[in-house]
């Protein structure tokens, strides 16, 4: 998949997993893994930023399985801008589309 259709999507996938539930930096690359390929330091700079923006609080929890973990909970302003990008996407994915589907009804495939 190309590099900057990815990058244009994490933010919604981050904000997406974290309204479902906590969860640490490792867990969150295993679970988008499983539907777009990431490298594991693709999502620990986005994570950062998307701190610093106020999106999510982090807190420690220990391990059985090692150090303490860093989990990663939504905020409100973190929920809000999950739904502002989901509609976006919504908008952009139907625009997407409708211009292919034209494409492709007019024999031009």
């Amino acid at each position: 998949m190309n590099i900057q259709f990815k990058k244009g999507v994490l933010e919604l996938c981050v904000l997406s997993m974290l309204m479902k539930k906590n969860c640490y930096g490792y867990e969150l690359v295993n679970e988008i893994s499983k539907n777009i390929m990431i490298a594991e330091g693709t999502i620990y700079p986005l994570l950062k930023r998307l701190k610093d923006e106020g999106y999510f609080t982090t807190y420690l929890e220990e391990s059985q399985e090692g150090p303490p973990r860093k989990y990663y909970k939504l905020t409100e302003l973190g929920r809000e801008t999950k739904g502002e990008l989901e509609n976006e996407w919504s908008k952009f994915v139907e625009g997407v589309n409708r211009i292919v589907k034209e494409d492709t009804e007019n024999g031009k495939n």
